[in-house]
């Protein structure tokens, strides 16, 4: 979920009463577990007292959107504590337990907070580069007109974050539509950026964290036979939708050309990104635990390309703020006791999608990627598509919403947009129908040890 981070006394005032009423709660929890003499993490009904932690801060993050950064770096201030002061960490107990296992994570935070920084440079790139105002000289008259520009969403999505492919195409959208764009459409815009994401480990936050904590490209490639689904699915009754609403304006842009170097600095970006991971993932995956190689590399190539083209700078003090929250999130996910979680399968898989509507992906994907097990290709497809479901499901709805105002309305976006939700249900399906289950392990799992045969005869008793 994008960060929309609001200044002033409201939010330190909602993160103490968070805090106070999390902090509260695990230590009763804690206090009765100790009463009982459980040797166990406490535990309310079964659940764990981290998750239940876990819990309130993604609640308060999908119901207090205007203190995001707020209410996630006080879940993990309150998370954290939590840990250090009474459960500890697999790493060990106290503050150098906490140390300890900060020691272990900083890696892969490092290397997303580099490729998310670099990917909003990146983004801004493409945009001044020109290539997307000329796109909508290439769309049909009528509504096939807005359905090639959720294709064109898809596409741009597969190699640029799934953010900007969303506000390329509600700009597009709003000039070809004269500014009248319908909701259900809008909707569609989000599903296309999520859908043409969820294949590609450069597309989308969540299948560059599975990227980076060592996932192979090709174990979530075939998100996209689900994705190519749900895209029609959604897309043509949004085309219809919107057709109605407002036909589209053929425009064709005047005195507008194409800024190659950048263009070429948008691609040299990427293969240098693709280019490390393949080094670091693939030929020395033993390496890819003590340095973050791949958020450093496209840092490098960043800065080698200013001579060409300087980037906007401008867009990184926001981005830093949606970052930090970002890395808040999967910071609290990375101290949850995921040995406790129900074991991977396609059903919990299909769950994560609609908890997806409404919880941040991010967290969700790191949770999955910690515990292991997961077809990777479904998981990228559930937790990616299953966002655009509510329009605070995902950081691309959120940034539509924030270009479309009248599009902060759950209840409206699961009127109008009923074609998303019925396109993620039969998306899915087909996907399990086609590919089955398909679980891959990832750099690091251990391997299962070796069953012994089922009718293998007991050995008799001496």
């Amino acid at each position: 979920m994008a960060e929309n981070p609001c200044h002033g006394r409201a939010a330190p005032r909602l993160a103490a009463a968070i805090s106070l009423f999390a902090g509260s709660f695990g230590f009763s929890e804690w206090a009765l577990a100790k009463a009982a003499g459980a040797a166990d993490s406490p535990a309310l009904l079964g659940i764990p007292v981290d998750f239940i932690l876990f819990a309130l801060t993604l609640l308060g993050v999908a119901l207090f959107h205007a203190h995001t950064l707020w209410v996630a770096l006080t879940g993990l201030a309150v998370i954290a504590g939590y840990k250090i002061l009474f459960t500890g960490f697999k790493h060990g107990a106290g503050a150098s337990g906490f140390v300890a296992h900060m020691g272990h994570e900083w890696v892969i935070l490092t290397n997303l907070l580099c490729l998310l920084l670099g990917f909003a440079l990146l983004s801004k790139h493409f945009e001044d580069s020109k290539v997307p105002a000329v796109l909508p000289k290439y769309l049909p008259d009528d509504w096939k007109g807005a359905f090639v520009l959720l294709v064109m969403v898809f596409v741009l999505s597969a190699f640029l974050d799934n953010i900007a492919a969303a506000l390329i195409g509600g700009a597009m959208a709003h000039t070809v539509f004269r500014g009248k764009v319908h909701i259900g459409y809008l909707a569609a815009v989000v599903a296309a950026s999520n859908a043409g994401g969820s294949g590609s480990v450069v597309g989308d936050t969540t299948t560059t964290m599975m990227w980076i904590s060592g996932v192979s490209p090709i174990s979530v490639l075939h998100a996209y036979v689900a994705a190519a689904v749900a895209l029609v699915l959604c897309g043509i009754p949004a085309a219809l939708q919107q057709h109605r609403y407002s036909p589209i304006m053929k425009d064709e842009p005047v005195g507008t050309h194409i800024d190659r170097a950048r263009v070429g600095i948008v691609v040299f970006i990427l293969v240098t990104a693709i280019v490390a991971n393949v080094y670091v993932n693939v030929l020395h995956g033993d390496i890819a635990d003590r340095f973050p190689f791949i958020g450093v590399a496209v840092v490098l190539a960043i800065l080698v390309s200013v001579p060409l083209r300087k980037p906007a700078w401008g867009v990184l003090p926001e981005a830093t703020k949606g970052t930090i929250f970002l890395l808040s999130l999967v910071t609290c996910a990375s101290m949850m006791p995921v040995e406790k979680l129900p074991p991977a399968s396609w059903q919990s898989a299909m769950t994560l999608g609609f908890v997806s509507a409404v919880f941040d992906n991010i967290p969700l994907t790191a949770l999955a990627l910690k515990q292991g097990g997961f077809d990777w290709g479904m998981l990228a497809y559930t937790v990616g598509f299953g966002g655009s479901m509510i329009w605070f499901g995902s950081s691309a709805g959120v940034a539509i919403s924030n270009m479309y105002p009248e599009a902060k309305n759950a209840g409206r976006w699961l009127v109008y947009g009923w074609h998303v939700t019925l396109a993620y249900v039969v998306g899915f399906f087909v996907l399990l129908a086609a590919m089955g289950w398909q679980p891959t392990p990832k750099r690091g799992d251990v391997p299962p040890a070796p069953q012994a045969p089922i009718n293998a005869p007991a050995t008799p008793a001496r």
